[in-house]
């Protein structure tokens, strides 16, 4: 059986500290003991154990997201910037790929780089399209964990979801409409890009609640204004063209701006009901000035802290995701609770 520093140093008639610096050849020691000591080592079949790396390498995460310049994004972002700090601390990199728009081709290149780069796990805001889910489903088979959050694409093998019940959501803007319309006259339904999983979920889910609790309501329309502020400024001109008692509007997705500048030309006892998503500074302003009755806010920071951690917490720690989706709150304000 081999020796070990303390037999050595028994039988050396040192100490344990003399035979480490003579071993390691480090620190003052006569030359002579650290001979005698290196020669009854080697007797003894003294094996040292291996110096264990300076540091571990790194565990890499990946994020990618989509509608990178939208307003929504700021709150995911503070989210994502938060915890990519906080695992740097536990030796854990991670890699954004912002995606402006809702572009499959920029996803897709995203992801090739960050396979590349060798990341364990990566944190998407996918695009639902038949691209992307195939190549979620190829990145998986290799190995390497996916978590979608903010928005969903079905018919993958991705651990799960964060972010909110967006049709459930849909259903809510529905229902706080029925209440302020007492259930009667035309509403208009304004989305931004229809290839979004979380503005269908939410259109979905408000016609869904439309047709079972307010039969009363008639949906002019849902229109899709690509999330410009000038798209959505001139969906509600037109349809105020069209229909000038207009009842109510929601607006599920970015652009919001333009409800405003529309507002601001009418008489506000004419002004129809308006609800928004997303606690922006600019929305905020909208509720300040009384051109919003209620906002429908997802809790954007979490999305982005949570999806990270997950995924981190599963890779670094084994802990197993046991949950398809992690919805965060569907928080509902006003100007009086902002």
């Amino acid at each position: 059986m081999a020796g070990t520093i303390k037999e050595i140093a028994e039988r050396a008639g040192v100490s344990r500290g003399t035979v480490d610096r003579a071993l390691n050849d480090r620190g003052r020691i006569n030359p002579e003991v650290a001979e005698r000591i290196k020669a009854i080592a080697k007797e003894m079949d003294y094996v040292p154990k291996k110096k264990k790396a300076a540091k571990d390498a790194p565990l890499k995460l990946g994020i990618v997201t989509q509608l990178a310049k939208s307003s929504f994004m700021i709150p995911i972002r503070s989210g994502l910037q938060s915890i990519i700090g906080d695992l740097k601390k536990r030796n854990i990199d991670c890699f954004l790929e912002e995606v402006d728009g809702v572009d499959e081709a920029a996803q897709l290149q995203a992801l090739d780089r960050l396979a590349k780069l060798g990341v364990k796990g990566i944190a998407i805001m996918p695009v639902d399209s038949v691209g992307i889910r195939e190549k979620i489903n190829q990145l998986t088979e290799q190995g390497i964990n996916i978590i979608t959050f903010n928005s969903d694409i079905v018919g993958t093998k991705r651990q799960c979801f964060v972010g909110m019940d967006n049709f459930k959501s849909g259903k809510t803007a529905a229902g706080l409409l029925g209440m302020l319309t007492k259930g009667k006259g035309d509403v208009l339904a304004i989305t931004g890009y229809f290839g979004n999983s979380v503005n269908s979920l939410r259109v979905d889910g408000f016609v869904k609640e439309l047709k079972q609790s307010f039969p009363e309501l008639k949906l002019t329309g849902v229109q899709s204004s690509f999330d410009s502020s000038a798209e959505v400024e001139k969906i509600l001109r037109d349809t105020l063209g069209n229909y000038a008692n207009l009842d109510g509007v929601v607006i599920f997705s970015g652009g919001q701006a333009g409800i405003s500048r529309v507002l601001e030309t009418i008489d506000e006892k004419k002004r129809p009901y308006v609800i928004i998503y997303d606690l922006t500074k600019n929305n905020i302003e909208m509720l300040k000035k009384n051109q919003v009755d209620f906002l429908i806010d997802q809790d954007g920071f979490t999305q982005g802290y949570r999806s990270l951690l997950l995924l981190a917490n599963q890779l670094q720690n084994n802990k197993t995701v046991t949950k398809d989706a992690h919805f965060t709150d569907i928080i509902i304000k006003t100007r009086y609770n902002i």
